[in-house]
């Protein structure tokens, strides 16, 4: 009969390393579950800033001797009431700013349309009226509005007889925009500038338009635009162009919806946003966010691609040698704003530190120094901050206090990834130091997803994408849209296609600006 070998005790050495093992154990899983709890609890505090918080990336810099205005009340004694006084004297008038039209500070300009509205002296109305005379005229100005009025323009052709012959003539119909539409070209400029400018949807259009009393379907608004962004579609391509052929272009991309993905569920796509050296901006729109859809665009780039952190950009620099990569430093700077409430000492070294190149920015500004003046300030003044940055950088790196879930730990790691994008714009005086410039001009996209929310098809956001192109380089070109489209819409169909570029925002404005086209409306 086999029996089993004899078990021997463990020793009270093995006990005690057991033991030891399972203390170590215990403490690591604790030691991950404060990091868990820390990592939620950054999420939650992120969530509530998206939800409740300020956007504003600007610091509130706390001043501990300052009390707050609960403290200052808090113990304060009661006002006993004390007598009063009634005290006379004479002041200087204030001086009204010199573009102030009235005396309660009411601004505006020649081209406000001004309705007078005459008041007679009571005087003037009496049995005496003979006994006065009008020396003078005192105004006193108030701001009215009016709902948004529509006009019908009606024509009155004369039809005519020949005597002789008892034949009928009468003057040809005034040619429209489209034809067999009732559409002026003043309406669609309205209409597309009241969607894309101020981001109205057409549905709120229509609704404006029955208060005014006119009647048309929702389906013929959207057919205008729909033409209209085929017409205009051409000068939206040669935006594009000319940013291309930028020696510094900043490329960054923003969500939208558009087509239906299946029932219920819109298609999430892109607005690819391009900012060239002329400051003009063209939109493309696409359902894919991959690095392919810029490429083809890319491909015979040579200059500058500055950008945000997506890695989609880096793999397309790294694939085309002749393209320089710069980044930028505010999107570097807001992944340190995070690390605020985990690491307040160390973030606040940081936060200044690029506070002082911002300010180094800020004084190139106002000196308005360009080419090789700027390039020589920022080498003489900007540098220096910058390597202290990055030294204080490698310092923090080699905390062994940090654990990677510590969102100054992501934050050093993002800036050590990027330390030579982040200093290119040191040696290139025509880089910006951020992409802020083309978040203010793409800004146009997240607002008319707002109120607008989606575009039912793909070919709707193509249109948004021309549209919007043609706007924000308006605005950036310092042109009223509206013109813009009143002219370019009549003008487009009887310019030479080889010429194109002329009708682009920036030439426009020189060749056609001073003289453009007007809607019988205006004339």
């Amino acid at each position: 009969m086999n029996l089993p070998a004899p078990t021997t005790a463990p020793s009270s050495l093995q006990l005690l390393q057991q033991m030891q093992a399972l203390l170590v154990e215990r403490d690591q899983k604790l030691v991950e579950r404060d990091q868990k709890i820390a990592s939620l609890e950054q999420q939650l505090a992120w969530f509530k800033q998206q939800l409740f918080g300020e956007k504003s990336e600007k610091r509130l810099i706390e001043n501990p001797d300052q009390l707050s205005l609960g403290e200052i009340l808090q113990g304060k004694p009661k006002e006993q009431e004390v007598p009063t006084e009634t005290i006379t004297y004479e002041r200087r008038k204030k001086s009204r700013p010199e573009d102030c039209v009235t005396d309660q500070g009411l601004r505006f300009t020649e081209d406000v349309p001004v309705e007078l509205i005459p008041m007679p002296a009571v005087e003037m109305q009496g049995e005496d009226a003979d006994q006065y005379e009008v020396i003078d005229y005192k105004y006193t100005y108030r701001l009215a509005q009016r709902p948004a009025s529509y006009v019908i323009l009606k024509y009155q052709r004369e039809v005519v007889r020949h005597k002789p012959s008892q034949t009928l003539t009468t003057v040809a119909a005034p040619s429209g925009l489209f034809d067999r539409s009732f559409a002026d070209v003043s309406f669609i400029a309205g209409l597309l500038v009241e969607k894309y400018r101020f981001h109205a949807p057409l549905y709120r259009q229509h609704q404006k338009l029955e208060s005014s009393g006119i009647t048309i379907s929702r389906g013929t608004l959207t057919h205008l635009e729909q033409r209209a962004g085929d017409l205009l579609k051409p000068i939206a391509d040669e935006v594009l162009n000319s940013c291309l052929e930028s020696q510094v272009l900043a490329l960054d991309e923003t969500a939208g919806k558009a087509g239906r993905k299946s029932k219920g569920k819109m298609q999430k796509g892109y607005f690819w946003c391009f900012y060239g050296d002329q400051d003009e901006m063209a939109f493309t729109f696409s359902t894919s966010r991959s690095g392919r859809v810029v490429e083809p665009y890319l491909k015979e780039f040579g200059g500058t691609l500055l950008t945000d952190g997506y890695p989609e950009y880096d793999r397309l620099c790294e694939k085309y040698p002749q393209i320089t990569h710069a980044q930028c430093w505010t999107h570097s700077r807001r992944y340190f704003v995070k690390s605020q409430d985990a690491e307040p000492e160390a973030t606040k070294e940081a936060l200044d530190c690029i506070g002082a190149i911002y300010k180094v920015e800020d004084e190139i500004r106002k000196a308005e120094l360009q080419g090789e003046e700027k390039r020589e300030y920022r080498q003489q003044k900007a540098k220096p901050l910058v390597d202290q940055f990055f030294n204080w950088h490698e310092k923090q790196l080699q905390r062994l206090d940090l654990v990677k879930s510590n969102p100054l730990s992501k934050a050093l790691g993002y800036v050590n990834k990027r330390e030579k994008e982040l200093r290119v714009y040191l040696d290139d005086p025509n880089v910006a130091i951020d992409t802020n410039h083309l978040e203010r001009g793409l800004r146009c996209i997240p607002m008319g997803r707002k109120n607008w929310m989606f575009c039912w098809t793909e070919e709707g956001a193509d249109n948004v994408a021309v549209f919007q192109t043609l706007i924000v380089s308006c605005l950036l070109a310092g042109i009223d849209p509206y013109k813009y489209f009143v002219d370019v819409l009549q003008r487009i169909s009887l310019h030479p296609a080889r010429d194109i570029r002329e009708l682009i925002p920036r030439i426009w404005k020189e060749k056609f600006g001073a003289n453009s086209l007007k809607s019988d409306l205006d004339k």
